[in-house]
């Protein structure tokens, strides 16, 4: 008990520290985790054997697929076909045929060789997933794409995990008088697994069946089982009790995957799919999250852990050029797929570069080749350097696609030509998204024109199917300004979405125009300080008056009548928008707001009079109602 306590210890305290120091600096938290596992392992020794927490870890990985399971619904996943079977099967099919025939070219025999092509064909759903989804790169092109070859890949390690044992070169595998395969090596390696397996002893078509009606049970046990037992434990009022069958349905149909030589993920995957439907989809998925998380980070600590550095310092060259060979090799098919796919120029380096490495279940696969003599120990070792490295390196390869994804949006500009403008109008809205739309309906409802820019075709496409005139273009290109009759115009309203893109264009318009009247859209309080040095004249936060309203219906509810209420909030309003005129001129942008002391010895001054001015306030119309 007192090493586990000091092994987790020493885990979670090198997460602690590794982790934000990576997010702070840009590189992600996969490679801080891993970092961290670097540190304690090999370069600390603090921490060895850690075969055994890996596997622990590794639900992590299975609780990652039963959350991504609950974003898609059955139909979303069977629009999905064309990439899982096309994309996915050729990616797992052309990879192992590459690398088989790479390896053979070092004096590997075929079926050792094709053993190394399945094993390095599979790439790492926990590094790329997580990644993918701390950029918000899930629901591009690209990620898509890239998800729905790890799918395929996951799927693929079924009849991998079949084909190894055909492989190997020894008699490993022997067939019995009623049809069933016999193992020798792993029949005697560990009776107590031998017995939790419900396949071991049945011939093929027993074993089929067997397997097809445990996916068969979880998929009915998911459609007319979750919400009766859902029912039952919300009836208790216990909150823990929906923790506790969250985990319960993800442990156990991952051991239930794992009696039937299926893989745990896949397993789990599918009953998320099943449940994408339910009520309580987002239940499950708040009480999942946090394990899933510390599981993942556990993962990604004991790969960097397990790397052996004394092996790699024997053969550096060897093992590095294996890994970043690995890399190349993979990424040539991956970007011939992108291209004959047809995914953008953004999608083909983010496909690339994300499905480049190794992956986790390459470890699974090791251990299972060697068991059944289809990898020599040597090889092994080596295999096991090669998975691990690529993985290290996989972080870098994300930020090497930032660096080409920013080259790529400067160099190419907008995908599709400048809509020749042909109208003009007083008022020239620049972003015609969430916030735009709302300004442009009010005004030419009101009967006044308006001339409406944006640099998103699809935008423009759909407001011109709903009878709104819309031009294609960047708004902040003078020529394009200029083509919109900024000379005439009497106000600009700036809405970008990209907060220093709106700054951009506030700075010129009040250049070419200083008597023109500028509404600018700002995201924070530190933009409006921007926007004001700018030269916007009426500047409004995202969420300002949103959020004045809903205080509103707080206090009406807490006690307030609705007309002190509105006295409250007209009287925040006057106040917050001194406040922050007042506050700009202090403001420097130069210096962290936590390093400005001016400013913050100010904003306290100013804080301690929004209660007097607000009490001031209600006591003067309580006065006039009692005259």
């Amino acid at each position: 008990m007192e090493s586990f306590l000091l092994q987790a210890s020493i885990f979670l305290g090198a997460a602690v520290i590794a982790v934000p120091i990576a997010a702070r600096l840009g590189l992600g938290s996969v490679l801080g985790y891993l970092m961290a596992g670097l540190i304690i392992g090999p370069g600390l020794g603090l921490v060895a054997h850690t075969e055994d927490i890996q596997h622990f870890a590794e639900f992590g990985v299975v609780m990652m697929l039963f959350l991504i399971g609950l974003e898609l619904e059955p139909r979303a996943l069977w629009d999905m076909r064309h990439r899982l079977i096309g994309m996915g099967g050729l990616q797992v099919v052309l990879t192992m045929l590459a690398i088989m025939i790479a390896a053979m070219s070092f004096g590997l025999i075929w079926q050792t060789a094709l053993a190394v092509g399945m094993i390095l064909a599979l790439s790492s759903t926990a590094i790329v997933l997580q990644t993918l989804s701390e950029k918000g790169l899930m629901e591009t092109n690209g990620g898509r794409s890239t998800f729905s070859v790890l799918l395929t890949q996951d799927i693929a390690v079924i009849p991998m995990l079949i084909l190894l044992p055909l492989l190997a070169t020894g008699p490993t595998v022997m067939l019995s008088p009623d049809g069933s395969i016999r193992r020798p090596s792993v029949e005697h390696h560990d009776a107590g697994h031998e017995s939790l397996s419900l396949v071991a002893d049945l011939p093929g078509w027993g074993a089929a069946l067997v397997t097809l009606g445990m996916v068969a049970a979880i998929i009915l046990a998911g459609i007319y089982g979750a919400r009766p037992l859902f029912r039952f434990i919300h009836a208790a009022r216990l909150p823990e009790m929906f923790t506790a069958v969250a985990l319960l349905i993800v442990v156990g149909i991952g051991s239930l995957m794992l009696m039937v030589g299926l893989s745990p993920a896949l397993g789990t995957f599918l009953a998320g799919v099943v449940l994408a439907n339910s009520e309580f989809r987002h239940e499950l998925e708040s009480d999942i999250e946090p394990f899933k998380g510390l599981l993942l980070g556990l993962f990604f600590i004991t790969v960097g852990a397990g790397i052996d550095v004394e092996r790699l310092l024997q053969e550096p060259f060897l093992i590095f050029g294996l890994a970043l060979g690995l890399i190349l090799l993979k990424g040539a098919v991956l970007y011939t797929l992108a291209r004959i796919f047809g995914l953008r120029k953004r999608g083909q380096w983010l496909f690339t570069l994300g499905l480049a490495q190794a992956g986790e279940f390459g470890f699974v696969l090791i251990s299972f080749g060697l068991q059944q003599s289809v990898l020599s120990q040597n090889l092994g070792n080596r295999l096991l350097l090669i998975v691990a490295l690529s993985m290290l390196i996989t972080p870098l390869l994300f930020l090497l696609f930032d660096a080409i994804n920013r080259r790529i949006a400067a160099a190419a500009g907008p995908d599709h030509k400048p809509d020749v403008i042909d109208d003009s109008g007083p008022v020239i809205i620049a972003g015609i998204g969430r916030f735009g739309q709302v300004v442009n309906r009010l005004v030419q409802g009101a009967g006044y024109r308006t001339v409406v820019l944006d640099h998103d075709m699809q935008t423009i496409q759909l407001m011109r199917r709903f009878g709104y005139k819309g031009f294609f273009g960047d708004p902040t290109r003078p020529e394009l300004l200029h083509a919109a009759g900024i000379e005439k115009a009497s106000v600009l309203l700036a809405g970008l979405d990209d907060p220093k893109a709106n700054t951009k264009l506030v700075a010129y318009a009040r250049r070419v125009r200083p008597d023109l009247h500028i509404v600018a859209r700002a995201r924070d309080r530190v933009h409006v300080y921007a926007l004001y040095k700018a030269g916007a004249n009426d500047i409004v936060r995202e969420m300002f008056d949103s959020s004045l309203r809903a205080g509103r219906y707080v206090l009406e509810n807490v006690g307030m009548s609705e007309f002190e209420a509105a006295i409250a909030e007209e009287t925040f309003y006057h106040h917050d928008r001194a406040t922050v005129r007042e506050l700009a001129e202090l403001w420097d942008p130069s210096l962290p707001a936590s390093e400005n002391h001016a400013y913050i010895a100010r904003a306290k001054e100013l804080e301690k009079t929004l209660e007097t001015a607000l009490f001031t306030a209600l006591e003067e119309r309580a006065k006039q109602d009692a005259a």
